[in-house]
């Protein structure tokens, strides 16, 4: 379905539904989705080990990430986006 015609039925949903009829069919619509979406597919017990073994070898060439450094990067992409989410408001 094309957005526009998605749009054109959300305002017409926004029209005629109460917001408990809209939280209804958010519910059941999201459910449902969920039901239809494929399921995420395990790993296999050789792809684990394929992706360790990868890891490692990157480790031992020297291409891995100290957890400090880890740590770091991640506090500064919170703090980031702390300050775009503060500016927005």
């Amino acid at each position: 379905m094309s957005t526009a015609a998605l749009n054109n039925l959300l305002e017409y949903l926004y029209g005629t539904l109460t917001p408990s009829n809209m939280r209804w069919v958010a519910q059941h619509l999201a459910a449902r989705a969920d039901q239809v979406e494929a399921p995420l597919k395990p790993y296999t017990v050789d792809e684990l080990n394929a992706r360790i073994d990868k890891a490692e070898e990157e480790f031992a060439a020297g291409l891995g990430v100290s957890h400090e450094e880890s740590m770091r990067r991640m506090r500064e992409n919170l703090a980031k986006k702390k300050q775009e989410t503060t500016e927005e408001a």
